[in-house]
């Protein structure tokens, strides 16, 4: 059985104060959760304090992107080296936003992922298409390009530090979600596709996580379908009370 993973990505939300105060709250409330991965990623300028708040807890820190480099001349920029500094055990990478606000292309990502791996933590790969793409029948033509160049030159071995994000692009931000069927169907595209390019027993083992508007009020039924091992939330885990309804899904 693949373990639960439930991360919450709080975009370019919360100040410090306001991010102490909703780890402090989600601390509290999700004590008693064990069997299941949570984890919560603030923006960069909260993580040390965030990670101070949670150094005993059970609910995990992850950082929202990083450069592929560990240092030098690159303004601006913070490294997977730093971020696990801070506290980070797991790090976003090709989050569609990054995509397509910021232009990076997949073998960027790619440089992405390798230099995380590389540090120990665990890797967030976000993958997904547009509504152009879907409507165009492109859907699993983009998921293949991308999965297989965001895990370019990735071994089997270090594909158990990676946590495979599925984002249809059409369904972030927009109130619209892909129906329990329409996610479980790119989520068993993605397991196949991980055992063509690994092996059966990685793709049993990676976990492949739903990332389009997830809500209190649809998890339940996503996280039933056989291939979604969890979630990757958005404006719901800047709520403590929806992330952990979120978390506490019931998909019996």
């Amino acid at each position: 059985m693949r373990r639960p993973f439930i991360a919450g990505n709080w975009k370019l939300h919360k100040t410090t104060a306001e991010a102490v105060a909703l780890v402090e709250a989600l601390d509290s409330g999700l004590t008693d959760v064990a069997d299941r991965d949570i984890v919560v990623a603030p923006v960069f300028t909260a993580l040390t304090s965030a990670a101070s708040v949670l150094s005993d807890s059970n609910i995990a820190l992850a950082a929202q992107n990083c450069y592929p480099e560990n240092q030098g001349a690159f303004t601006g920029e913070v490294s997977p080296a730093l971020l696990k500094d801070a506290g980070c055990r797991y790090v976003i990478v090709g989050h569609s936003e990054r995509r397509q606000l910021f232009g990076e292309t997949d073998a960027f990502i790619n440089r992405k992922v390798r230099a995380v791996l590389d540090t120990g933590m665990t890797v967030i790969l976000c993958i997904g298409e547009t509504l152009e793409e879907r409507e165009g029948d492109k859907t699993f033509e983009v998921l293949e390009r991308q999965v297989r160049e965001g895990l370019q030159d990735i071994g089997a071995a270090a594909m158990d530090g990676v946590v495979i994000a599925y984002e249809p692009v059409w369904a972030i931000g927009t109130g619209k979600t892909a129906s329990d069927a329409q996610a479980q169907q790119a989520h068993d595209f993605i397991r196949r596709l991980i055992a063509d390019l690994f092996d059966k027993q990685v793709a049993e083992r990676v976990r492949i996580v739903y990332g389009g508007s997830v809500k209190p009020g649809n998890v339940d039924g996503l996280l039933r379908q056989p291939d979604i091992d969890g979630a990757l939330v958005g404006g719901a885990s800047l709520k403590a009370e929806d992330f952990m309804r979120i978390v506490r899904f019931e998909a019996g």
